[in-house]
Formats: C-alpha cells, structure tokens, sequence
C-alpha cells in the first residue's frame, strides 16, 4: 500500500527575525522548525492518514504501549546546505532501510521505505528557510515509529504511529573541536547476542545512561562499552562507532555482529577510508591492543563517529585505575583528513561519486 502525504502548513510560522537569531548559532536537538509530518498505523487499515502539519504536541494515553514496554524506534539523518543555496540529504535511503530493520526487530510495522524518503523530502522543501549555513550545521532530522495501542497486554501494539521532526543544529559537542575522553564501562553493557544491538530503539540508548552518567563522574565526556559474554571485545559509545588507527595507517573497528548499530557515517568512513588508500578491517577488537598499542606505538590514532558527531578525535581512554593515550591524544592526521573528505561530500564542496548526496531544493 502506497502512503499518499497531505500537505497543511501552518498559519503560526516563527518570524523571520526570531528564526535568524536561533540560525546564527544553533544548539543540537533544542530548537524544532515550524512542521513536522506524520502517518497512523492500524492492523486494519495499515499506514494512513499522512500528513504535513504544524509541529505541535501530541496527546497519548496513560495507558499506551509505548509508555509500558518501550515499543518504539527512531533514525537521524541531516540536511546540508548546499553551494548556491540548495539542501540536500546524505543517504536518507539507508535511515529508511535501517529503521524498517529497526522496526522489523521491535515487532513494529515497517513504515515503507520511499515514504520515508518523501516524508524527509516534504519537511525539509516546507522548512527549508530553517537549514543552517556555516562549518558544522546542519538541519537535523529525527524520524521516529512508536506504539500507540491502549492497553496493558504485553504483545505487538496493534496501531502505530510515524513522525518525523526536525531540528537546526551546530556541532554535537560544543566549542571548538576537540578530542573526547572515554570511560571504560567495567559493569555494564550496551547489549547481547541476540538483542536489540543492532537496531535503533530508545531501550538501548535508555540502558547506556546510567554508564554514561559513570562516565561524566569519572570526568570523561562519553562511555565506551565491551561485549556482553568476555567483556573483552569492543563494542561501541553510547551512540557512536569506533575506530583505530594503526602505525601502518591501517583502519579497525569492530565488525558489525549483531550487537552494535551499523552506522551509515561507518559504512562511509570505510569507502573513503579505502579511496585514501587506507586499508581497513572491520573484526573484532581486543580492548587491550587498544591499550597496550597505545603504550607501544602500534595504536596512533582514536575517533569516534555517528550522524550526529560525524568524526570525533578520541584523545584518552580510562578505566579504574589506568589511562591510555594513543599518539599525542590531539586530533590524528588521518582522524582529520577523513573528517575533512566526508563533510566535503556533505556540504557540495567536492564532487559526490558515490551518489549519498540527495538533492532536494
């Protein structure tokens, strides 16, 4: 069944002065555009009633499923302006398969995955005087499928409802940019065979709090987690994919198993890794060749990476009791130079080979 969107703008936009002043410097996730779109689900009727509306509250019931059992999934992916003035998307094909996989995974209906691409494409056209411009901004969009059935029964919710809002945003971290510190996680995991590792469900981010509040208490910005059997595998942050960088100029990060998300920003990073003429091996990582490579010379190079984030500079890991700093711990040569080549495709400023970048205005 094709999704077919309504269009209804509202008549209560912010002004253009109020909208210029939030644009001038955008926080991540604070501020939302004047529309958001949205489509209900029902086992009857599968996906209707789709439309682009004013962005407004919604009512739910006490009693939804989702405020019970967690049933829900969301995607991020942004907007860029563009030379000459136009926006487009990076790889808003692979958000849609991703969170259809997500949903597949939380006994969610699959919102269908061009309507997922035309919903983005909708809100970013209607809002468009929102996506910023400047080094690092971007307009970011925040897709999300949850559980609407009232009812306390632990089963699949039999109505659903998709929406997707969007948010003018700078940097992630705030400030200059810089390398951030990791906490080693010794007691908790993200997730375990046969999980929800591998899809994008509030649940997962809801578990890697109370590690990540560990984390700012031992005076790191982000915590970094083992795999749930050894405690000895790298996983990944809370919200963002790993890498190493060997002395060899050899890329590693953990290969994707089933219990880590498969990040679209990951993917890309290794196909301009390996352009770069980088070779990149995506496996297990031992936790103690990042340490004992930091020590001996063989790690030289940390980042992290993730729509949000795009490439972060990792400067030191720590756990009780021990530090390890690969390189100077400053920004590494290649951890920028890959930085630089993927936000170069991103904002038009090199050609797109690969056809990520998707035109909308």
């Amino acid at each position: 069944m094709s999704v077919k969107f309504a269009v209804q703008p509202s008549v209560s936009l912010v002004d253009a002065e109020a909208r210029a002043e939030i644009l001038a410097n955008p926080a991540f996730g604070r501020v939302f555009t004047d529309h958001m779109v949205c489509a209900s689900w029902t086992a009857a009727d599968g996906w209707h009633d789709a439309r682009l509306t004013g962005y407004a509250p919604v009512s739910i019931d006490p009693a939804s499923v989702v405020l019970h059992y967690g049933q829900t999934v969301f995607e991020g992916l942004k907007a860029y302006r563009q030379p000459g003035g136009g926006v487009s998307l990076f790889r808003p094909e692979r958000n849609a398969a991703r969170m259809a996989a997500s949903c597949h995974r939380l006994a969610l209906p699959e919102f269908p995955e061009d309507a997922f691409v035309e919903a983005c494409e909708l809100l970013v056209i209607q809002d468009q005087a929102w996506v910023p411009g400047g080094e690092g901004a971007s307009l970011y969009l925040r897709p999300f499928v949850w559980a609407t059935e009232v009812g306390l029964g632990v089963r699949p919710s039999e109505s659903a409802l998709f929406q997707l809002i969007a948010s003018p945003s700078g940097n992630y971290f705030s400030g200059p940019l810089r390398p951030v510190s990791l906490w080693l996680s010794q007691e908790y995991v993200r997730a375990a065979p046969g999980g929800t590792g591998a899809a994008k469900c509030g649940g997962n981010y809801a578990a890697s709090l109370v590690a990540q509040q560990e984390a700012i208490e031992n005076g790191c910005d982000q915590v970094v987690f083992l795999d749930a059997v050894e405690h000895r595998w790298l996983e990944e942050l809370g919200g963002m994919n790993i890498f190493l960088v060997l002395d060899d100029g050899t890329l590693v990060t953990p290969e994707v198993s089933g219990t880590i998300l498969e990040g679209i920003t990951r993917d890309s990073i290794i196909t301009l890794a390996r352009e770069l003429g980088h070779a990149v091996e995506e496996r297990k990582v031992d936790v103690d060749e990042w340490r004992k490579g930091a020590v001996d010379g063989h790690v030289v190079e940390a980042f992290a990476c993730g729509t949000a984030a795009v490439i972060t500079p990792i400067g030191a890991l720590r756990w009780p009791g021990g530090e390890a700093v690969a390189g100077t711990g400053e920004p590494g040569t290649v951890t920028m130079k890959l930085r630089e080549a993927l936000m170069d495709v991103q904002y038009g400023r090199t050609p797109d080979t690969h056809g990520w970048m998707h035109k909308v205005v």
